[in-house]
């Protein structure tokens, strides 16, 4: 599991637009119904990360953040199967906009900031790079931007889980990349109608809105 997106169950709904085939083994399956693509990994958050509510509970701030760079990082090397080695990769992200602050954080955030995430499976004998990813959750890649919950934790930057790294092109909530591919409107619209009806998460109140209801929704959960 990334130490970035330590993950945990909850309701990604626009999951379930991305491929018919995703929504049939998760189906077949029974993980996480239609809440997870098959191939992006396994939930476990330590902290609760989906609602505005647990957001202001934990995190120190909230952030529209890109990516600027990125190199890879702790690599594993295998002798035996099919995998010669594998990567994290520490992200460069650049601070666009504070969105919130705790009144208290345990440590500022600067106009950068850096961040380990998921990386690459690398084949021993073709040399093919395969994405890692975490479940329910966006792999943070550049070129595109986020809302991220930071918290301070072990003398790094990290979200608090899965629901906590939010997609955000354009400006817009749940648009953009998700579990290393790109959710287009149409994507977002197809995987709303397999939603729960009783999804609270932040990410699917919010879905197509901006950066302003992102911060009237934590402001309103932090009595602000």
């Amino acid at each position: 599991m990334s130490p970035l997106l330590p993950g945990r169950p909850a309701g990604r709904p626009v999951a379930a637009g991305l491929a018919l085939a995703g929504v049939a083994a998760a189906v077949l399956t029974g993980q996480g119904g239609l809440h997870t693509v098959v191939g992006c990994g396994i939930a476990n958050d330590d902290l609760p990360s989906r609602t505005a509510q647990d957001w202001v509970t934990h995190a120190d701030h909230v952030v529209v953040a890109t990516p600027t760079a990125e190199q890879d990082t702790g690599r594993r090397e295998f002798t035996e199967g099919p995998l010669s080695h594998r990567t994290d990769r520490e992200v460069t992200f650049r601070n666009d906009e504070l969105l919130w602050s705790a009144e208290s954080p345990r440590r500022p955030l600067g106009k950068d900031f850096t961040m380990v995430a998921d990386g690459w499976d690398v084949y021993r004998g073709s040399g093919d790079r395969v994405k890692r990813t975490t479940a329910a959750a966006p792999r943070l890649e550049t070129g595109h931007t986020y809302v991220l919950a930071l918290r301070w934790r072990d003398g790094r930057w990290t979200v608090l889980g899965e629901g906590a790294a939010v997609p955000f092109d354009d400006r817009t909530v749940a648009q953009g990349e998700w579990c290393g591919r790109v959710l287009s409107k149409e994507d977002v619209a197809r995987g709303e109608r397999f939603s729960r009806e009783d999804d609270t998460s932040l990410e699917e109140v919010l879905s197509g809105r901006d950066e302003q209801a992102v911060k009237r929704e934590l402001d309103g959960a932090s009595g602000r």
